[in-house]
């Protein structure tokens, strides 16, 4: 078995549209986050079981795991308290990829916290941009 290399292609994306589809989705989903709806904070994921998160706790799989987990950490809106996204950078990997790296901070009556996100995005021709993996620290 021969070993090859592997060279991804990272460029920063100049096509406003991407910048803004991806952009549109985080800010619906801080969003329905502050209205204590964690489904359609969902929306912005793939609704697969690939779909990968991973966490301080470990790699979940799949959308409904995740979905699962969501209701399981924040069971009421005084736990989810006020997200905000702050994306840093915005990278295509190829042709119908993105990373996106950030931070987000969620402000709670009892405290604040605060991590940090990469995103791998997918283009999907029906459904648009969507979440495929996504590790938050």
């Amino acid at each position: 078995m021969s070993t090859e290399e592997i060279t991804v292609n990272l460029l920063e994306i100049t096509d406003i549209d991407d910048i803004d589809d991806i952009d549109s989705i985080m800010q619906n989903q801080e969003e329905s986050w502050n209205r204590g709806d964690i489904p359609s904070f969902m929306n912005g994921y793939w609704k697969n079981d690939s779909l990968s998160f991973i966490s301080r706790r470990g790699l979940t799989k799949g959308f409904n795991a995740t979905l699962e987990n969501y209701f399981g950490s924040y069971p009421d809106t005084t736990s989810m308290g006020r997200l905000e996204f702050n994306n840093q950078e915005i990278l295509r990997i190829e042709d119908h990829h993105a990373l996106v790296i950030g931070s987000w901070t969620l402000f709670r009556t009892a405290d604040t916290l605060t991590g940090m996100y990469s995103l791998t995005w997918r283009w999907n021709k029906e459904r648009g941009w969507e979440i495929i993996a996504d590790h938050s620290s």
